[in-house]
């Protein structure tokens, strides 16, 4: 007996489902304590609908942040194509600062359902995207060469560690700033 085919996700279902988690997004940046009646309510879905998209408070946030997390990756390559290597590189470390907001308050989840990142399936398009910007600055002569993309990832994983809040965007800034002025190169000396 041949089984029936797949069903095709309905129009709605799936505008509930990026509704859910670009409401989730906010949420978790703004508090990990946001619950899940909360975000179903400014998602304008019934409660029974988060559930049956995303069984668990843990199921919302891993697939949140696989959602967001391959934005991240997907955007280097674009900023690559279209910008100068030093601004394509800020503006992608801007968004990955705009992520870390994200990754802060629910990072144990995320550490917890990825093996403590050892089967994280996004690590290694991560580590390319940060490659593809590294390499577009080394060839214009703005970025060291041979910089290791898994320096940078441990640079910006500080980032994670930022509580939202005041203060928190400025202190982002200013540890970009360290980074980027770290990764340009320099005259040598004379």
């Amino acid at each position: 007996m041949t089984p029936p085919p797949a069903r095709a996700t309905r129009t709605d279902a799936l505008t509930n489902r990026a509704r859910i988690l670009a409401v989730a997004g906010k949420a978790f940046a703004t508090s990990s304590g946001a619950s899940m009646t909360a975000i179903a309510k400014q998602a304008g879905v019934g409660v029974g609908t988060l559930y049956r998209h995303f069984p668990t408070r843990e199921a919302l946030i891993v697939e949140l942040y696989h959602h967001e997390i391959q934005k991240v990756i997907d955007l280097a390559h674009t900023l690559a194509a279209e910008r100068p290597p030093l601004d394509a590189l800020r503006r992608w470390f801007e968004e990955v600062a705009r992520y870390g907001k994200l990754k802060y308050g629910v990072s144990e989840v995320i550490h917890a359902a990825t093996n403590g990142g050892l089967d994280d399936k996004n690590y290694e398009p991560f580590l390319e995207a940060i490659a593809v910007l590294l390499d577009a600055g080394a060839a214009s002569g703005d970025l060291k060469p041979d910089t290791d993309p898994q320096d940078v990832l441990l640079q910006l994983s500080v980032l994670w560690r930022i509580p939202p809040g005041e203060g928190g965007e400025a202190r982002a800034a200013r540890i970009l700033d360290l980074i980027l002025d770290g990764l340009r190169t320099r005259p040598a000396p004379s």
